[in-house]
């Protein structure tokens, strides 16, 4: 079992390899929007992104995990069929939808409250170029092209620096600037898929098949939509609430929160090829079981940690400023509840195996809609008395609503007994260190270490571990 555990953890991280430089590179943006950027400057730059989140569902309506779950067995035609099938789709489509952004994008710019137009037509080319990258991506994963996959979203991040830099500080274009520059990092990232694109593609589409797509896809749209909306719907919110300058500061302290949300991508892109793969090995339950409680101990070894020392990361001064800009520290404090509400999205990324085992995907849609529907009354009712961390909350609440609706549909149609035991002691563990950490307003670096001891320590007292795992942490350490 534990063999079959470590193919997951190597894919883990060669996919993660792209994420976390991804990521890291983002993180590294947000100091330099935040400096380049007044806060309700990267409130705009933040609601766009926003709607370009929220369309890029739309755009593609679940044909990725159409393709994944139809490309991974033998049925429903041959590998090109497949892959030309969903390409084919995807393309009219978001010409379709490009075209209409295109031919109203003042009327949109009105309604989200932008001056400039200009913006709507240069996000609804990065969202058709997002689009048809997906398929040809989702193939490599398919086929453990997991260097050429990396090597070329490594190109994309770093590119999409690049040009951020020169517009940001070589042309001055300031919002213009961030669009053109992932504009042109889409652009370019399509360009390296061609050849993927050439290979799986023929001139060939089957109707059949594309209404078997649909059939699996398309309740992916109202859970994309949720899963979108949990994470950024609060934007929306909070800027016809409290206005952009409040989207400023609290889109820079969520993306530090993406820290969290790191961790949960790398074991996502990882995870899905993983259990469709497994899914019939007589031990894939007591795997996936396991699987659940290392991917909560890293994860809560994630929060603590964070949680402790993410002021002094925040505050270091290099070439005479702060990692973030001052003008944002107010926002620091949600900081905590943003990963943690992430670690709840990864628990129900987890309990999704058996939903799409089972091909039971259309029993999703209540729970996307509850999710969504909770987090956005729970932004009405706390914003007013919590502003920032009304709906930090409201993300946490929605996440723990969606994570539970995912285990009791998987429960239903696909039993696994998890390690509940060591799972409840993983809980208990964070109590009392993040107890000291607030009740203690701590500041001094060395009491925030202790802590940090302490909860290690714990986890030994509790007996989470089992003897082989302490065995192969010795072989580590040593």
């Amino acid at each position: 079992m534990l063999e079959k555990i470590k193919s997951l953890g190597a894919d883990t991280l060669i996919y993660g390899i792209s994420t976390i430089v991804g990521r890291f590179v983002g993180f590294l943006l947000v100091p330099i929007y935040t400096h380049a950027l007044a806060p309700n400057q990267y409130g705009i730059v933040a609601i766009i992104f926003t709607y370009i989140a929220f369309l890029n569902i739309i755009y593609t309506y679940g044909m990725e995990s159409s393709y994944f779950r139809f490309a991974s067995k033998l049925e429903s035609g041959d590998a090109k069929e497949k892959f030309s099938t969903s390409f084919i789709s995807l393309l009219i489509t978001s010409i379709f939808f490009s075209l209409i952004l295109v031919i109203f994008s003042k009327y949109f710019a009105d309604v989200i409250q932008i001056d400039n137009s200009e913006m709507i037509l240069i996000a609804s080319a990065v969202i058709f170029f997002d689009t048809i990258s997906i398929l040809p991506f989702a193939a490599l994963r398919l086929e453990r092209k997991s260097k050429i996959f990396v090597a070329i979203k490594l190109v994309n991040i770093f590119s999409n620096v690049i040009f951020n830099l020169y517009t940001l500080f070589v042309l001055n274009l300031g919002v213009m600037g961030i669009l053109y520059s992932s504009l042109a990092s889409t652009v370019l990232t399509f360009v390296l898929l061609l050849p993927e694109v050439i290979k799986n593609f023929e001139l060939k589409f089957s109707k059949s098949l594309y209404i078997d797509l649909l059939k699996f896809g398309l309740p992916y749209i109202p859970v994309g939509l949720s899963g979108i909306g949990l994470q950024l719907i609060d934007r929306i919110i909070l800027k016809s609430m409290i206005g952009d300058s409040a989207v400023g500061i609290y889109q820079a302290s969520f993306r530090l929160g993406f820290i969290m949300n790191l961790f949960t991508l790398m074991f996502e892109y990882a995870w899905r090829p993983f259990y469709l793969n497994h899914a019939k090995d007589l031990e894939a339950k007591k795997i996936f079981a396991r699987i659940l409680t290392y991917y909560l101990l890293i994860a809560f070894s994630i929060l603590v940690f964070f949680t402790i020392f993410i002021k002094d990361l925040v505050t270091i001064e290099v070439f005479g400023r702060t990692i973030i800009s001052n003008k944002y520290w107010n926002g620091l404090e949600i900081v905590p509840i943003v990963m943690f509400g992430f670690l709840f999205l990864g628990c129900g990324m987890n309990f999704n195996a058996g939903i799409q085992i089972m091909k039971k995907t259309h029993s999703l849609i209540w729970i996307s809609l509850l999710s969504i529907l909770i987090s956005v009354v729970c932004n009405f009712v706390l914003i007013p008395i919590f502003g920032l961390v009304g709906s930090a909350l409201s993300f946490l609440i929605g996440a723990i609503v969606s994570c539970c609706g995912m285990y009791y549909i998987s429960q239903k149609y696909y039993p696994i007994k998890y390690e509940y035991l060591r799972i409840s002691k993983l809980f208990l563990s964070v109590i009392l260190p993040l107890y000291l950490f607030y009740n203690f307003a701590v500041e001094n670096i060395i009491f925030k270490i202790l802590i940090l001891f302490i909860w290690i320590v714990l986890l030994y007292v509790l007996k989470i571990f089992e003897k082989e795992e302490k065995d192969i942490i010795k072989n580590i350490l040593t």
